[in-house]
């Protein structure tokens, strides 16, 4: 027979939510057990790390941007010392506008917007990129290192015994009113943070999800400065290495979670006219993000089965959101502290009760 482990937490998913919200849980002296499949395309393993303070075509600030990036900033430099890893680095963006109206645009906003400016280093980037309209910077902008974080942080689970690689089967859950049993773990909650998973969750799958598939190319681009974030269309974005991240797509509508040739090929011309130096496709790969309608996370305990959270939904900021409403929840569970109410899953109370 098998022994029966109590727990405070069961967390599903070691993604960028499951991480953060294993580490506050663990800072407060919560018992905590992280189950995850490994997945080398999840979608916070495929994301490209970068904070980015504006956002669009109209260059808009990005939502709740003054609180969240300090938040964000401290805690992946606190990490930093605490897992002995690099994690994140000032990266500005380079924004070269496609458009004489583009330039304009951002010549306008910079008068309203004090994360804009004009580059400091553009006889220096003639020197990289075939470029007509001028350019903008976006600083500051920040880039974390997920692979570095991610790893680092399974590391220290699975060294306290904290972690199950393997796949999580709802049908062996068992929800009770003020408790939860998987297999042989009892816990008093369990934490959905898996990602595009979560939209066939059965207790969270009624929840506006859209999902949204982003492929992605990594280059070598040998001599490319890595002080920046380059964006024109695509982003590069310094990867390790002389490799680059190379994208994203934003699909709502596709037939599978496969790359395609069309965007390989996409993605090659363009770098053969925006690049004067050479580069070479190393790897192609896609993901699908868990993004919903309202682009707005979905954090917090169920409003009818009180022993089953979420966090998840984050979509294509997941590192700007993660860490501040992983902090948010924690707090929720440990002081009764609120859930912002844009956020909180309660939101949904008519559509869950269902």
């Amino acid at each position: 027979m098998t022994n029966t482990i109590e727990t405070d937490y069961i967390i599903i998913g070691q993604g960028l939510c499951g991480t953060f919200l294993s580490y506050y849980l663990q800072k407060a002296g919560k018992n905590i057990i992280v189950i995850d499949e490994p997945n080398p395309y999840s979608s916070s393993k495929a994301a490209s790390g970068a904070i980015n303070p504006v956002t669009g075509r109209r260059i808009v600030r990005t939502w709740m941007i003054e609180e969240v990036m300090p938040f964000a900033v401290t805690i992946y430099q606190q990490l930093e010392k605490e897992l002995n890893v690099s994690i994140i680095q000032q990266t500005n963006i380079i924004d070269f506008h496609p458009t004489t109206q583009m330039k304009f645009a951002f010549a306008e906003r910079m008068q309203k917007e004090s994360f804009l400016k004009i580059p400091d280093n553009i006889p220096l980037l003639q020197k990289y990129f075939n470029f007509y309209f001028g350019a903008g910077e976006i600083n500051p902008s920040w880039l974390v290192d997920m692979q570095n974080l991610l790893s680092a942080w399974r590391k220290k689970l699975s060294d306290k015994n904290l972690l199950r690689e393997e796949k999580f089967e709802i049908e062996n859950l068992v929800v009770e009113k003020d408790a939860v049993t998987y297999k042989n773990i009892h816990a008093q909650k369990i934490f959905f943070c898996d990602g595009i998973e979560g939209t066939e969750n059965p207790y969270f799958k009624l929840l506006p999800y859209s999902r949204n598939k982003g492929e992605v190319i990594i280059a070598k681009i040998p001599g490319l400065p890595r002080t920046n974030i380059f964006k024109q269309s695509f982003a590069i974005v310094p990867w390790k290495e002389d490799l680059f991240w190379v994208g994203s797509t934003y699909e709502w509508k596709f037939a599978d979670a496969n790359p395609t040739e069309l965007f390989r090929k996409k993605v090659e011309e363009h770098l053969k006219q925006w690049l004067k130096i050479p580069f070479e496709i190393i790897d192609h790969f896609a993901s699908i993000r868990p993004a919903n309608m309202e682009r707005r996370p979905f954090v917090g305990l169920h409003p009818v089965h009180s022993s089953i959270g979420l966090l998840n939904g984050m979509g294509t900021k997941g590192c700007t959101l993660g860490p501040y409403f992983a902090h948010q929840l924690a707090e929720h569970l440990i002081n009764h502290t609120s859930i912002n109410p844009l956020a909180d899953v309660k939101r949904f109370t008519k559509i869950l009760s269902r």
